[in-house]
């Protein structure tokens, strides 16, 4: 595809200098302003709209009898045996469970259950809501998203 050689000499041509025949403004060249890979596809969403979309989500739940409030989440063993007893006496496919603060006991306890996912309340929001099956929610956080819808 050329390239390799310079095609002239730089000077007594009589022609501009040129380096490669791979350069933009040769026939069979580079192009000059190509694709690039590295675009952002983030998109801005209002504040409103995001809280919103949320109370929809956790409506939806409510409305199918998916959405559990319950007054905590709590693995004081630490052990994934007794966090896996916890979900499947929900007998739900996938669990999204909502804490305020996450302890150590706790995260140890859901880290490595495949149908059920540990957040706080600061994370959670309408994708993760939707993306499972059923929520559990502690009351206080129930209670505080509530009031601000």
């Amino acid at each position: 595809s050329g390239g390799g050689k310079k095609p002239w000499a730089q000077k007594g041509g009589g022609r501009a200098r040129a380096g490669s025949l791979r350069s933009p403004i040769f026939v069979g060249g580079g192009v000059a302003f190509g694709p690039s890979t590295n675009k952002n596809y983030d998109q801005k969403v209002n504040k409103k709209q995001k809280k919103l979309a949320l109370y929809h989500a956790l409506a939806e739940l409510a409305a199918n009898e998916r959405l559990f409030v319950v007054d905590a989440v709590a693995i004081e063993s630490g052990k994934t045996k007794d966090a896996l007893a916890f979900v499947n006496g929900l007998e739900q496919r996938d669990v999204l469970v909502v804490k305020e603060m996450i302890d150590d006991k706790t995260f140890l306890a859901f880290r490595n259950l495949q149908n059920a996912y540990l957040v706080e309340a600061n994370e959670l929001n309408a994708y993760l809501a939707a993306a499972y099956h059923s929520v559990v929610i502690e009351k206080a956080v129930f209670d505080k998203l509530t009031k601000e819808a």
